[in-house]
């Protein structure tokens, strides 16, 4: 399938197009939202950060899209299903569910302070779950829909000195597995997107040692993609059908020896991660 036909097929999957986005404001979850809104989608809109959630609204609605927006935070149980009930009672249902906010940590296992961990893990992994139980009883109902949960590479990859962000995308593609098991017979679609580096925000808020933060952002600037190259390829490996949703290409390999040879895969992370200079990382008090 052509990446620029990837809405066109979801939206003859779902004629009624109703689409709720996580992390809307900015980076993916924004791209995203202005493909789906570009092809007639109605959205639901919910960011963290309110003054960028009223600009990109008012961006898709000059561009005469129907927007729902609900500033506030997915670690937030009630707050994520309230704002899904709502916007399926005001579009009469919900057909997608894009699960993407998230925040990113850095640090060794030893190093990263509780607050980080219980921080990133409400937001990456329980952000996550609280959109799968809001959206997934509304599809069950309908039969049909589509959840689309957004891991990363790293969540395979297991880079060092990235332990909790690494653990939470693990998490989320397991948890997207399972949902996918329980889903099986029952008309909705589950997908997991495991995207590698590409151009967005998401470091803007990184909670990691200076070295660690340094080499995200040099590796995030050397990369050639962006987020609407990284949208466009998501969903149209959404459209078709794909559980397991590995981009950029050439993260494909990657992907299949880590499941191959899972062994020599982590002797060869820690062997790469090792070129680099010596580092500790005790954050400071």
């Amino acid at each position: 399938m052509n990446e620029t036909q990837a809405v066109t097929i979801l939206s003859r999957r779902f004629p009624a197009k109703r689409a709720f986005v996580t992390g809307a404001a900015s980076g993916l979850g924004r791209a995203i939202a202005t493909e789906l809104a570009e092809a007639g989608w109605r959205l639901g809109l919910l960011d963290v950060s309110a003054g960028r959630l009223v600009e990109v609204e008012r961006t898709l609605r000059e561009a005469g899209a129907t927007t729902h927006s609900y500033a506030g935070d997915v670690a937030q149980e009630g707050f994520v299903a309230g704002s899904v009930a709502d916007f399926a009672q005001r579009a009469g249902g919900l057909d997608l569910m894009v699960n993407n906010a998230g925040v990113a940590a850095g640090g060794s296992i030893e190093a990263t302070p509780a607050a980080d961990w219980r921080w990133i893990i409400d937001i990456n992994l329980l952000g996550v779950v609280w959109g799968c139980q809001a959206a997934v009883p509304l599809m069950r109902a309908a039969r049909a829909g589509l959840v689309l949960n957004v891991a990363s590479a790293a969540g395979f990859a297991a880079s060092p000195q990235m332990s909790a962000y690494n653990a939470t995308k693990a998490a989320v593609i397991s948890l997207s597995e399972t949902l996918a098991a329980e889903l099986e017979g029952s008309g909705v679609q589950a997908a997991v997107a495991m995207p590698g580096f590409f151009a967005t925000r998401l470091l803007e808020a990184m909670r990691a040692p200076p070295q660690e933060s340094a080499m995200a952002q040099q590796l995030m600037a050397k990369s050639r993609h962006d987020a609407a190259e990284a949208a466009r390829a998501i969903l149209a490996a959404a459209a078709r059908g794909d559980l397991h949703i590995v981009w950029p290409r050439e993260y494909r390999l990657a992907w299949r020896l880590k499941r191959l040879f899972p062994g020599w895969f982590v002797r060869r992370v820690a062997q790469l991660r090792g070129r680099q200079p010596a580092r500790a990382n005790p954050r400071p008090g």
